[in-house]
């Protein structure tokens, strides 16, 4: 063993100390690596600095806008709500429908950020069930973790796996290259879900209802909404059609508010902010909130030909996603105080309706337009959200007070929701046919996405997790380094002189437990990093194919099942699930020796040795 690979393997051994002791942070740590690294003369600069021009780096870059691209088109959150529409009362179905979810998103982008979209949907779908969280949140970081064995570009270890393949001159993994293995992990993990879940330990926590953040249901009852509201569709003959809302003086004239307008565009319904320019078209639906429930309405719906329709539950509710409600103060030495409501002009200069006024902490009933307001009024604004977070902006004469907990589900672009697919299914489609390389086609998706305004550049950028990217970067150098200084061999006959002349399965089951068990120390990307190169230089030693020693690396590095901080998925379920560190040991270990079963009877089977 010369001084350099010693040089080199205490930089490692202080790296993992540091990553174990989460300080300083794990990016951190990989950039002091980054540095030290060239310092010591093992590595030229150049050498070092490899990693910000690989292409999974950019790759894995490019995926953190394209997942915040289906985010903000609401393609995340329709996924979350046919889950609940389609689970019913049983619990069965819905573990089934939830991991089959979950691992379907995460498998084209971050699991941690699926994971992140589904728990609150997931407490929502246990409150109404009356079900154990805990009995709901493993299953859901355990499919998680799962959609990373499902593509090449489901999680980073898979492309680090993939381009130390290319690095080493071999041909890397295919688009779909890990499904078969992780469809099979995938079925596998529903069924030990449904047989263990008894083992998890029973929600003792309960929510205090009132601390928690109010939401749209809290307001719409407080206001006694659904008394007002109504969908009426404008007839054919209607005097309405053609004309602007300001002109009609709908509120004045009849007492009924326009809050919104749905309205049926190339084979699809969408919903229109009611300004004050929205023109009014026959066979629009208008959601409108009446001054009172008690005016006469048959009348007046003659009058300007308007039809009823059926209203289920409140619009609200229905457009959650886009239309909302908040509540605004008048703070004191506001200069609006005075005036009247009408005065106000909210829909011609903030594009938002007034519908609601609390004075002296008691909503009141209806609404007069003609009430002169006070300072420290609290009137309920209706719009969209975009416009509602607007007025965040205008403190001197308006205080938002607390916004809905519904607003951080908002999809600001969900009109987008078509072309973000398209871009998606366009990025998927080069990757699998090769028509160009993975970095072009992944590129070439987020490209899509800004020109069909799916995202804007601002949230782009702010989409992409540099720590993650700044943490392959920087651990990257490891990899060349154990490899000129002879690491990499020294651990390939250490490999090989344990495990003798044991058949290859044997050796391929001790791969993946090696890195399941260093996975539980450092991320699994910086796992990845370190036993990719061991893996194929053991494959080359033994005469073997590379492939299935590699892609035994990439499953067992996203099998972090095991401890509750061996993988953030895991860590974000924690507090929700009610979980205990035992929990994930008890449930997690037995897992990961099925997966690594699964994998010993497989890989070789897909990628014969």
């Amino acid at each position: 063993m010369n001084h350099q690979l010693l040089i080199v393997l205490a930089l490692l051994a202080l790296a993992i100390v540091l990553f174990i002791r989460n300080k300083p942070a794990m990016d951190v740590v990989a950039l002091l690596m980054l540095v030290a690294l060239p310092l010591t003369g093992i590595l030229s600069l150049e050498e070092a600095l490899a990693g910000f021009s690989d292409p999974s780096v950019i790759v894995i870059a490019a995926l953190f806008v394209i997942g915040a691209g289906l985010v903000r088109t609401g393609v995340a959150y329709q996924l979350g709500e046919w889950l609940m529409r389609h689970a019913g009362e049983s619990e069965t179905r819905l573990i089934i429908l939830l991991m089959l979810a979950v691992a379907a998103l995460g498998s084209i982008m971050s699991s941690t950020g699926v994971v992140a979209i589904f728990i609150p949907i997931v407490l929502s779908i246990a409150a109404k069930l009356k079900i154990s969280t805990s009995r709901l949140m493993m299953p859901l970081s355990f499919a998680g973790l799962i959609s990373g064995m499902l593509t090449l570009v489901a999680t980073p270890p898979n492309m680090v796996v993939h381009s130390e393949l290319v690095r080493s001159g071999l041909t890397g993994f295919s688009f779909f290259a890990f499904a078969p293995i992780g469809l099979s992990v995938l079925l596998v993990g529903i069924g030990y879900m449904l047989v263990v879940r008894g083992w998890l330990t029973p929600c003792s926590a309960t929510i205090d209802n009132s601390e928690s953040r109010h939401g749209l249901a809290d307001l719409i009852k407080e206001y006694r909404l659904p008394e007002r509201e109504r969908r009426l569709k404008v007839l054919p003959h209607s005097p309405l059609t053609g004309q602007l809302l300001n002109e009609l003086q709908l509120r004045k004239q009849y007492g009924i508010n326009v809050i919104g307008v749905e309205r049926q565009q190339r084979f699809r319904s969408v919903l229109l902010g009611a300004t004050g320019s929205t023109e009014i078209r026959a066979d629009d639906i208008l959601l409108v909130d009446l001054a009172s429930p008690t005016i006469g309405l048959q009348g007046i719906y003659y009058e300007l030909g308007l039809e009823p329709q059926a209203r289920v539950k409140s619009y609200f509710v229905t457009h959650q996603r886009e239309l909302g409600l908040a509540e605004v103060m008048l703070p004191p030495g506001t200069s609006l105080a005075g005036k009247t409501i009408q005065q106000l002009a909210f829909r011609s200069t903030k594009k938002l309706n007034v519908i609601g006024l609390r004075r002296n902490q008691q909503a009141l009933s209806g609404l007069l337009v003609d009430e002169q307001l006070k300072a420290g009024d609290i009137l309920l604004v209706a719009g969209k959200w975009v416009d509602i977070r607007r007025l965040q902006n205008q403190q001197r004469d308006l205080l938002v007070l607390t916004l809905p907990a519904e607003v951080d589900d908002v999809a600001p672009a969900i009109s987008q929701a078509p072309y973000a697919l398209l871009s998606l299914a366009v990025m998927i489609g080069l990757m699998v046919s090769g028509l160009v390389p993975n970095v072009l086609a992944a590129l070439i998706g987020c490209l899509l996405m800004g020109l069909f305004r799916c995202i804007d550049l601002a949230s782009a950028y702010k989409s992409i997790h540099w720590p993650s990217l700044v943490l392959i970067v920087g651990m990257l150098p490891f990899a060349a380094a154990l490899q000129k200084t002879g690491g990499v061999d020294l651990a390939v006959h250490a490999l090989l002189s344990i495990m003798g002349e044991a058949a290859p399965r044997v050796i391929l089951a001790s791969l993946f437990l090696a890195t399941a068990v260093i996975g539980l120390f450092i991320s699994n990307t910086a796992t990845a990093v370190l036993m990719a190169p061991i893996a194929i230089a053991s494959a080359q030693a033994l005469g073997a194919s590379p492939y299935p020693f590699a892609m035994t690396v990439a499953v067992a590095a996203s099998a972090a099942f095991m401890t509750p901080i061996s993988s953030p998925v895991n860590t974000l379920v924690l507090g929700p699930g009610n979980y205990r560190f035992a929990d994930f040991v008890r449930v997690g270990v037995p897992f990961t020796l099925l997966v690594m079963l699964v994998s010993v009877i497989l890989i070789p089977w897909l990628f014969p040795l």
